[in-house]
């Protein structure tokens, strides 16, 4: 789900955005069906820049091995977002728990997802529920 948070919040955790067309573009699919992915929860979209336009974080794509030159959502993205959602985080601070280093993972959750360590974050991301 979008969100229209103050941007000093978050903005900065992220090391790089992309607007909404450009992941349509990135992922090959027309921007009506990345819409659709935010609104579903497959991926969090948030109001950034000087012209507020919807952007995700680029951490949240990986090259498409199956399609050359073309990316996808990173696949263990979707369940994490939603057992986070389900341990009570709303969308900005799941961006920020994502984007944070975590002393568990040694490293920022994104990074250990995009590393394939999906399990091990999950088990972290257990001990948050409230």
């Amino acid at each position: 789900m979008e969100r229209d948070a103050s941007a000093q919040d978050f903005e900065g955790l992220v090391p790089a955005w992309l607007h909404l067309p450009d992941v349509a573009a990135r992922i090959g699919v027309a921007d009506r069906q990345v819409r659709s992915m935010v609104r579903e929860g497959r991926l969090l979209a948030f109001r950034v820049g000087d012209n507020r336009a919807l952007a995700v974080p680029a951490d949240f794509l990986v090259p498409d091995p199956d399609r050359p030159g073309l990316d996808h959502v990173l696949p263990a993205l979707r369940g994490s977002l939603t057992q986070l959602a389900d341990a009570g985080y709303d969308d900005v601070e799941t961006l920020r728990w994502l984007f944070t280093p975590e002393e568990s993972l040694e490293q920022a959750p994104i990074e250990a997802l995009r590393a394939g360590r999906v399990t091990t974050v999950r088990r972290a991301a257990q001990g948050l529920a409230f």
